[in-house]
């Protein structure tokens, strides 16, 4: 199970506040909804949990998704930041 935050993809962030991924990859305020759709898209299995906050903003309920995946951490998070630029550019 591999733990999937928003702030993982969030362009507005910086590393040190969460940002796992270059910029150019990254997204504008990605939700867990957005994660959603993308793992959809790429078929993967996934457990959505809206109750749950980030440590490093715990009083922010931003929520996270648990996904089943053999890539690597960082993989999976680029790929879900392209499909939800590629929804949102539609």
């Amino acid at each position: 199970m591999i733990t999937i935050w928003p702030q993982y993809l969030n362009k507005d962030l910086s590393r040190n506040e969460g940002r796992k991924i270059a910029k150019e990859y990254a997204v504008k305020n990605p939700t867990v909804n957005d994660i959603e759709k993308a793992l959809k898209r790429l078929n993967l299995q996934y457990n959505i949990q809206k109750e749950y906050s980030y440590p490093g903003k715990w009083y922010e309920k931003s929520g996270r998704v648990l996904v089943e995946s053999d890539m690597a951490k960082l993989e999976l998070i680029k790929q879900i930041s392209l499909k939800i630029k590629e929804s949102k550019n539609r």
